[in-house]
């Protein structure tokens, strides 16, 4: 298979002069999603939408040989890159140099859009007009779609601002994104050098430039869970917000009310993934690190509950991990 398929056919409008560039192109990063990558084409091919193009980059996949053949019928509609493993920031980046649309959307080789999303997202864009939107969306997994959507859990309450992202009063769901090229390539696009959270770090960058965000409550995306992706680990996902936030803080560009909320939200997040780091400790009979990951986190949440983890860590550790795995194994 050739390393760059031709793009979707251009559109004609009503004069019937050609137009030579889609208004959004759609970027797929793919990395282990050959499983998947048929069920998430398909969900773009049948949008109520249709003046885009995909671009697709092959991140180094181990699996490419597989992802190939299962891309294989829709050569003629897509742009396909090839190029080693940089991570999902890189990937993306690739696409956007690629990409020919005035606006990028973007979606997890593993992710689904409902039909109306595009045209929903870009009715949006233009009300503000704004430089980014982005949706509610309700994981699913092998058992089926969740009753809970991301913004049940993960809110997004009020104007989208840098100190709202910071705190997670504003969250932004990657694969419910459609942003103006412009905007995105004006702080530099996705800095490769983060391998998990390089997302978060690019809506902060955006905003902080005076990009206008907003976000529609409605459900126009399903996430896939599964062992292994990046949705299913929470130390990962936290200790990828906690380096973004580092590096945020040491830029030097935040007001200093920005800079305050964001030193709070920082030790809440390295308290969370002392919690979560202690459980998977615990879990794997890992007990003096366990103890001393819920000792870290308790100096912030001053739990009565972690004081009780911690008392059991240390009078009968293999007792608290057989109480853990089995409650564990009923959720």
């Amino acid at each position: 298979m050739s390393t760059t398929y031709s793009a979707a056919s251009s559109a004609v409008d009503s004069c019937s002069s050609i137009k030579t560039h889609p208004l959004v192109s759609v970027i797929i990063p793919a990395y282990r999603v050959a499983g998947f990558i048929k069920e998430t084409l398909d969900s773009v091919l049948t949008q109520t939408f249709r003046d885009y193009e995909i671009v697709i980059v092959n991140d180094g996949s181990p699996d490419t040989t597989d992802l190939e053949e299962q891309i294989r019928p829709y050569e003629h509609l897509i742009t396909y890159l090839k190029q080693a493993n940089g991570g999902a920031g890189a990937a993306r980046n690739a696409g956007i140099r690629a990409a020919t649309g005035e606006f990028v959307a973007f979606l997890d080789g593993d992710d689904v859009w409902l039909p109306s999303f595009l045209e929903s997202q870009l009715q949006l864009l233009e009300r503000g007009p704004y430089d980014l939107v982005y949706a509610d969306a309700t994981n699913f997994t092998e058992a089926g779609l969740s009753r809970i959507t991301n913004m049940d859990v993960n809110a997004s309450e009020g104007e989208v601002t840098v100190e709202r992202l910071v705190t997670g009063q504003c969250n932004v769901i990657t694969s419910s994104v459609v942003a103006r090229r412009s905007a995105v390539m004006a702080v530099g696009c996705f800095d490769e050098r983060f391998r998990n959270s390089q997302d978060f770090d690019l809506w902060l960058r955006m905003a902080k430039h005076g990009a206008r965000f907003t976000y529609q409550k409605r459900v126009l995306v399903h996430r896939r869970i599964y062992e292994g992706s990046l949705a299913s680990n929470p130390v990962n996902s936290l200790e990828g917000e906690i380096q973004v936030l580092e590096t945020a803080r040491d830029r030097g560009d935040l007001t200093s009310s920005e800079q305050a909320v964001l030193i709070e939200t920082l030790e809440l997040r390295r308290a969370m993934a002392g919690v979560w780091k202690g459980k998977q400790k615990l879990s794997s009979g890992e007990f003096d690190s366990a103890l001393k990951n819920f000792l870290f986190a308790n100096n912030y949440f001053r739990s009565w509950k972690l004081s009780v983890v911690t008392l059991w860590l240390r009078l009968a550790p293999r007792l608290l991990q057989r109480i853990y795995l089995l409650r564990s194994a009923n959720l």
